[in-house]
């Protein structure tokens, strides 16, 4: 059964970084893509980042490409989303992702499953 728990959402304000971290269980990095999507109120999922060892590829969405770094830990089985000089428009609700896609473009977080989430804030 594949689970997801995230941690490490808060209140930051504009220009300063976060690091958010998703436990992953019952599969490894090798088996399934693994990403992070976001929602903020009343707007609709935004597929963030995505990385996938078995197609060789990973996607970063426009709105945050050179800002957010996604990794993989897979020895504490654990992903991570470094944000960097967060805006007022990155905050949401940041989950984690996990399941078969190539990671080739927006919506490869459908069909797969996904954490409750971690709450980000950004204000000034």
């Amino acid at each position: 059964e594949v689970q997801l728990v995230e941690s490490g959402g808060g209140l930051v304000r504009p220009g300063e970084s976060l690091r958010l971290s998703c436990k992953y269980s019952g599969f490894t990095s090798r088996d399934l893509a693994l990403g992070w999507i976001r929602q903020a109120p009343g707007k609709e999922p935004e597929g963030i980042s995505c990385f996938s060892w078995l197609w060789s590829a990973s996607f970063y969405a426009t709105s945050v490409k050179g800002r957010f770094t996604m990794s993989v830990d897979d020895a504490t089985s654990t992903v991570y989303l470094q944000m960097n000089t967060l805006k007022p428009e990155d905050a949401a609700l940041y989950s984690c992702v996990a399941g078969e896609d190539e990671c080739r473009g927006e919506y490869f977080y459908l069909g797969m499953d996904s954490g409750k989430g971690t709450l980000v804030t950004v204000f000034s």
